[in-house]
């Protein structure tokens, strides 16, 4: 009876921990869990109409706004006509980073293309969005 007693018990304060935690979670108090926060600048670019065969390039700036160091440790372009560079050193709290994708116009015609970047922030995936119009 005692040892039920005890493991109720030590269930009950589990549960109020967790309970607590998803509370602060779902209101939007994240300093106390320091999470890194991205602050984007923008996250869609559009170059309007570019010539072909002239490779294009645009550079996303972010601020880190969380309470602890912001590391990006993937990017990924959606096709191989895209490449990605990207600030590869933690980015401070209140720092800046950035994400440049150059896009290679080899073909005409209308361009949709994303970048993903996952990093240590709540939400740990983002989409940057490069478009625009290959003409002669």
């Amino acid at each position: 009876m005692r040892k039920t007693a005890f493991i109720l018990v030590g269930a009950f304060f589990a549960l109020a921990a967790l309970t607590q935690t998803r509370a602060a979670h779902v209101t939007g108090v994240t300093d106390f869990f320091g999470v890194p926060a991205f602050n984007w600048v923008a996250t869609t670019f559009n170059f309007g109409k570019i010539k072909v065969n002239k490779p294009v390039n645009h550079t996303f700036t972010f601020t880190n706004t969380g309470s602890e160091p912001l590391v990006i440790t993937s990017v990924k372009a959606s096709c191989g006509c895209t490449v990605a560079e990207y600030s590869k050193d933690p980015i401070p709290v209140n720092g800046e980073g950035f994400v440049k994708a150059t896009y290679n116009a080899a073909n005409k015609g209308v361009f949709n293309k994303t970048v993903t970047i996952i990093a240590n922030t709540e939400q740990s995936e983002v989409v940057l969005t490069i478009k625009g119009e290959v003409v002669d």
